[in-house]
Order: structure tokens, then sequence, then C-alpha cells
């Protein structure tokens, strides 16, 4: 039946976006290895997080779901081995930190997920893991789930350099660090985001900083119970940025988003832009930046980005599909292979999409071309992938017809309730 989003012209309202995806996994994981009992507040309540939740607890942490946030009791000396399978549904974060997590704990654990996490590569974390002594095995074809991990009683530290920088290698790495002799090191060749080396210190972990390439743990060490208070996702609030600058009228103020430096890449290119982005109230919370955003339309130009600019707004590239849509002259994307192994081809599907409503874009080996000009409307298969879903919505603020979004149920796995906030939000034409 898909998604209907009727043509609109203004958006306007206040909005609190869902907890951070990024730090809610890291945070469930860490809980359910420390010594004591963690509390996390503000927690992201979708699909892919609750998975992860969901695993540890089948892992022998104790989860305690409040109004007040979620509790876990960890188990530092011992996890449990699992009887069945631990399904991450659709979650290519929660299983690739799992692995590394429980890579040097003795468990014996198999990890599976959906059709499409299934057909996701794992052979990027499966070689460090492997260097640093796990037992560790990607059992689909060319080395995609599921992933089989045989019982270690601990690894030994090692210096790991990824070829393409990413987050989820390198958290995996130092989350197995937490369990090696001696230093693990990650290396990258570009920054990319930081949540795991900015949470550790609060669960009593060191985590060396010496550059912005490099992160080190030196184990084996045990996390203590922590206090975490998760930032407003930013992925989820760049949707909204995005409807706000294409929008002919209104204003959207959203609190309480993480401004974490390695994660806002895309308000720098929406500024560039030309849109009207004002970061109100900036504060801390834990170690994350946080700050409200007010956004306002504005007549947008196009931009480029490039390949340094990717690890900072990797997520966020189909939302800026659509700005770059909306925007007066040619924009292109380069570097951004990686998003052809995220929960769709999204390179193939955002061109094939922004095609179907009427737009003008040319797919490239690592990006694409898009000349703006604006977008009609008409019907577009997110193919199962939330990010895409929620893109194809948001550009119903420049349509002229109605858009019908097939494929987009997979929303709930990072933003339940968009759908219905957007509609509440945006006046119709």
């Amino acid at each position: 039946m898909g998604l209907l989003f009727l043509p609109a012209r203004a958006v306007r309202g206040t909005i609190r976006v869902p907890g951070d995806k990024s730090v809610t996994h890291r945070a469930y994981l860490l809980a359910a290895v420390a010594d004591g009992v963690s509390r996390i507040r503000g927690a992201n309540p979708g699909a892919d997080c609750a998975a992860t939740l969901a695993a540890v607890e089948a892992l022998g942490a104790r989860v305690t779901r409040g109004t007040d946030g979620i509790s876990i009791t960890g188990r530092p000396d011992a996890l449990e081995s699992p009887p069945l399978p631990l399904d991450l549904a659709n979650s290519g974060t929660g299983m690739r930190l799992l692995a590394g997590l429980v890579a040097g704990r003795n468990v014996a654990v198999t990890l599976v997920g959906d059709a499409s996490l299934s057909a996701r590569p794992m052979g990027r974390i499966v070689e460090p893991l492997l260097a640093l002594g796990a037992r560790i095995t990607a059992t689909g074809p060319r080395a995609t789930p599921p992933l089989v991990i045989a019982p270690v009683d601990g690894l030994v530290g090692t210096t790991w350099r990824p070829q393409v920088a990413s987050a989820q290698v390198k958290s995996a790495v130092l989350l197995a660090g937490l369990a090696a002799r001696g230093v693990t090191r990650v290396i990258e060749p570009a920054p990319s985001r930081d949540h795991t080396e900015r949470l550790l210190p609060a669960f009593g972990v060191a985590c060396a900083r010496p550059d912005a390439l490099t992160a080190e743990v030196h184990g084996p060490v045990v996390p203590q119970g922590a206090e975490v208070d998760v930032p407003g996702d930013f992925s989820a609030a760049c949707f909204w940025l995005v409807a706000g600058s294409i929008a002919g009228e209104g204003e959207l103020v959203l609190e309480g988003v993480g401004m974490n430096p390695t994660r806002t890449g895309a308000l720098t290119v929406l500024r560039r832009m030309g849109a009207a982005i004002e970061v109100q109230e900036p504060r801390t919370v834990g170690d994350e930046p946080v700050a409200d955003l007010v956004v306002r339309p504005a007549a947008l130009t196009a931009s480029d980005i490039d390949a340094a600019e990717i690890p900072a707004l990797i997520d966020e590239l189909p939302a800026l599909a659509i700005a770059q849509a909306v925007a007066r002259g040619r924009s292109t994307v380069r570097g951004a292979g990686e998003l052809r192994v995220k929960e769709s081809d999204r390179i193939t599907h955002v061109v094939n999409g922004l095609r179907a409503l009427g737009g003008t874009a040319e797919e490239t080996p690592d990006g694409w071309s898009i000349t703006g000009g604006g977008l009609t409307g008409g019907a577009v298969d997110a193919v199962g992938d939330h990010r895409l879903a929620m893109a194809f919505g948001v550009a119903s603020l420049v349509a002229t017809e109605a858009i019908q979004v097939a494929g987009g149920a997979m929303i709930d796995t990072s933003y339940p309730g968009f759908y219905h906030a957007f509609k509440d939000r945006v006046q119709a034409r």
C-alpha cells in the first residue's frame, strides 16, 4: 500500500527527534559488560536499537525498561552463550559492534539479520577481529552474515589500519580491545564519527586519541556502570532541516539535537547551499555537544560534495539529494561508494527515485550528479530503506502532485512516528 505524501507548501512547529541511534547502540553494548548498573535515558526507540537491546539481554545482561529510561545490569565476568542465533534484524551497526564486543569473551554466538542485513559485507570487521585473535567467520556468500563467533578467552591487542574510514569498524575493534591484552589501536585514513571514543570514558575506560585519526584502548579493562543521556539524532534531524529549507514558508525548531562535529557535515553543506539554519543554546550532554536548531525556507544553490566530506554525512546523503534536486544548478557527490552497501544500494535507488519523481539525476560509480529544478511527484519505491522513504516523503514540500512511497514501512527502524509527525507539521497546497 505504501505511504502517501500530499503536495505541501509549508512546514512549521517544534520537534524533538528520537535519541541518537549510534549513541544508543554503544551505550547498550558497554552497559552489557559493565560492572554495576547503567541507566540510559532518551534511547532511540526504533527497531534497530531494540534488536541490540534484545541481543544483550539474550547474552545475560539484566534489562529493565522503565518510564524514565533503560537500566542494564552488566555481566562483566561472563556473558552467556545464547541457545539461539541473535537476530539483529536490519541493524548493521548492531551486528558489527556486537561482534566486536563478544569476540574475546569466551562465548559461542551466531549473529543473523533480515534479507537486507544478510547481504551487507562483514569482511571489514572479520579481518581485524581475526588479527586480534578472535575466532569469527562470515558464513554467507561474499563474507556476509550469518556471523559465527566461537569461544576465545581473551584477545591480544594490535594496530589496525582500515583502508576506508568507518566508525563501525573502528568501534568493533575498540570494543574487542576491552577484552584484549595490551594496546588495541585503530588508525584511520580520515576521521569518522567518534561516539565510541566519547562514551568509553563515561564508563570509566580511558581512550587515548593522540591525533584526529587514531584511537586506542589498553586492556583488558572492565567498564563501570554509567549514567547516559542520549542526544537527539542528527541524522533524523537532517530530514527536517531539508524540509524546512525547501518549504515555501514556515519555521521549524528542533530541540536537543546532537551536534557531534563528526556527524554534522550535512549542516555545513546545507549552509553552503544557502540554507537559513540557526544554532541556538549550544550545550554539552555527557561528552556530546547538543543544540537547538531553527530552520526557515531559503533559496538553495547547487553544491558539490567531495570524498573528504563523506564520512561526516554518509547517512544524510539521501536527504541532501532532495535539497540538491531543488537547488539552482548542478550538484555532484563523489567518493560515496559506501552507499552501495547500506540498507540498499542508495546510489542507484536515490537516482531512480528522483527520476520517478520528475527530477534529473545521473548515477556514477561512487555517487551521482543532480540538476536542480524541482520535482513533480508520483510513485516511488524506497526498497525497504528507511532513509530513502523519509527523503522521498520530504520531497512532497516541492512536489506538484502526491508522492506515493512504496517500501517505506522500515522507517520505524530508526524514526518511529516520522510519517505522522511530518503530516502533522505540513500544510497542504
